[in-house]
């Protein structure tokens, strides 16, 4: 099915010794979050996903791409862990998308200076300081009322473009290994609403996408 259900935790019996990536907490139920995801997954289920990225009517667009946020790092979170043991720091040494892009990490942190590593260990930093940002109530106010912070909208397109590499990686290095676990539907779904929603709202520069343009061109030009 399209929605992949918010507590899906894979990494548990993963292959992950060091640490498991836990996925973000649920949105309460009964909240207003609740049933902006509640809303965006019925109008997945309707399978027209320019439609389903456009911000529901009278919604408050931060809280919007806040949902949708923590709903792509859950999936992403779910899609990675299905292919942890294949992706090692043998296979992996360094955190690429094909080979004309390379990625090195820094958080402005606790790592000022970009680190070459491994793949995994890339992944895990990145997930990790995104459920950071997702656990911040000050960033990502779960509580009604609660204003949004001035910066909320340069956290949450951070967020978003760092993902995207989690799909490039996965896409170009891993892709043999979804077929054969015949994952591609899903991990082509989930990629698919990922583009729209960034594009909808303008969130990843276009030079971001790179790795993945053709894929992206493909995916568009089907729903024209």
């Amino acid at each position: 099915s399209l929605i992949f259900s918010n507590n899906l935790s894979l990494f548990a019996s993963g292959s992950r010794s060091s640490k498991t990536f836990k996925p973000k907490k649920n949105i309460p139920e009964g909240s207003h979050q609740y049933e902006l995801l509640k809303h965006a997954e019925a109008t997945l289920g309707s399978g027209n996903l320019r439609q389903a990225v456009m911000l529901p009517e009278g919604e408050d667009l931060n809280e919007w791409i806040a949902v949708n946020t923590v709903d792509f790092f859950n999936q992403i979170n779910m899609l990675y862990g299905t292919i942890t043991e294949f992706c090692t720091e043998a296979s992996c040494p360094v955190m690429s998308a094909g080979p004309r892009y390379e990625y090195h990490w820094a958080d402005g942190t606790n790592i000022k200076k970009p680190i070459k590593c491994s793949a995994p260990k890339y992944i895990d930093y990145l997930m990790t300081w995104v459920q950071d940002q997702l656990d911040d109530e000050t960033l990502f106010p779960s509580k009604i009322g609660v204003p949004f912070p001035k910066n909320f909208m340069s956290v949450a397109k951070t967020i978003l473009k760092r993902l995207f590499r989690v799909y490039a990686h996965i896409y170009h290095q891993h892709f043999d290994s979804v077929m054969r676990l015949q994952e591609e539907a899903h991990l082509n779904t989930s990629f698919k609403h990922f583009i729209f929603f960034v594009q909808e709202f303008n969130l990843i520069d276009r030079r971001e996408l790179a790795p993945l343009q053709e894929l992206i061109e493909k995916l568009g030009s089907k729903d024209r």
